[in-house]
């Protein structure tokens, strides 16, 4: 929307400023934040008098079930002021006219609104697993589908959705529309990651960031002419405003944490880490970096595979690989302190990300 201003410029030249990506990417990152800070309070207090409170539990995998009495009464469903200041944020920076950022932004909410019926079921019917996972499965793989189909389909990336890349490599590898289908994949994969890592102050959203702002610096590169060239990327036309998009979640994500720290006064439950998961997803795979995914999220990757494993472990052999999942529970019972399990793993998330950025240079 302020993209407009930049019409102006002939009156107010500074208002130039408008045209340029890393300036509304800043601005969309303040904004957000300043939401996400100022009205924090007023949402715990809302949730609070709503009494949405889950009881926080976890299940060892198959092992007896867990609950969390210190924080039985911190309210959860705090992903719906994510939402909000990602939402004002894209509507007020990004360039509209651009279909990316609405596909983007559509996604992010289609996910947040499955992810708040299943924190309402769990809150109003005090059903423990809120929606069945075999409906939510399908409700996310639906919702992923659409997005990357719109992708593949809009002028900016018309049949780009088709290519697979691969880290070090210059060309995609293959081209055909059952591409598409491990996109898809990636994205629920990504958003179910997230939703498993949002079980200690401050992880998930901590290590959302720094994958955000990984994401945000590949779109950048890939839209922008020069430096795609120099690096040997494939230009991606206006995939820049998904920069905007990318930085929104940054901002967002600073701001809750300033409430989702230790001790934290609400999480952002399956409504935020649902929809954080498949935003994040999405942008890899716009830039046409899925699969390096596995390492920019790398904290979440670790997350999904020990609970892979454990269920799987015991299935086969009755022996379980650790002492719960998912891992940083099992961190938890080797008595790591919770401010040392997520430092930790925000110290890790950091060190993915840099090793991802690595790669854009080797090839």
């Amino acid at each position: 929307m302020l993209y407009w201003l930049s019409d102006f410029d002939n009156i107010f030249g500074p208002l130039r400023l408008f045209e340029y990506v890393t300036f509304r990417a800043g601005g969309a990152a303040f904004t957000a934040f300043i939401i996400t800070l100022f009205l924090g309070p007023y949402t715990v207090r809302k949730l609070k008098a709503f009494n949405a409170n889950a009881p926080c539990r976890y299940q060892g995998i198959m092992d007896e079930e867990y609950i969390d009495r210190a924080k039985d009464k911190t309210p959860s469903m705090g992903g719906i002021l994510l939402l909000a200041a990602i939402t004002i944020s894209v509507l007020l920076w990004n360039k509209l006219s651009n279909p990316i950022p609405l596909i983007l932004l559509a996604a992010l909410l289609l996910f947040g609104l499955l992810g708040f019926i299943d924190d309402f079921a769990k809150v109003a019917y005090n059903r423990r697993d809120g929606i069945p996972g075999k409906m939510k499965l399908i409700a996310q793989t639906a919702i992923a589908g659409v997005a990357v189909l719109c992708l593949n389909y809009i002028p900016e990336t018309r049949n780009l959705m088709e290519e697979l890349m691969l880290p070090f490599l210059k060309d995609p590898v293959l081209k055909t529309p059952w591409v598409m289908l491990f996109s898809t994949i990636v994205v629920v994969g990504a958003s179910n990651a997230v939703n498993l890592t949002d079980g200690k102050d401050g992880l998930a959203t901590g290590c959302s960031i720094f994958c955000a702002l990984t994401y945000a610096l590949m779109a950048y590169l890939y839209g922008h002419v020069v430096f795609a060239k120099y690096l040997h990327l494939p230009f991606i036309p206006g995939v820049s405003e998904a920069v905007v998009f990318a930085a929104a979640i940054v901002g967002a994500c600073i701001g809750f944490l300033w409430h989702n720290c230790h001790p934290a006064s609400m999480f952002m439950g399956d409504t935020g880490s649902l929809a954080l998961g498949g935003s994040i997803g999405l942008i890899a795979v716009l830039v046409r970096q899925e699969i390096l995914l596995a390492l920019v999220g790398g904290v979440f990757v670790l997350e999904a595979l020990s609970v892979i494993i454990q269920v799987t472990s015991f299935k086969l052999t009755g022996k379980r690989v650790f002492l719960c999942t998912p891992i940083h529970h099992h961190f938890e019972r080797k008595d790591w302190t919770e401010t040392q399990i997520v430092v930790r793993f925000w110290i890790l998330a950091g060190i993915f990300a840099l090793m991802a950025l690595t790669t854009l240079k080797l090839r």
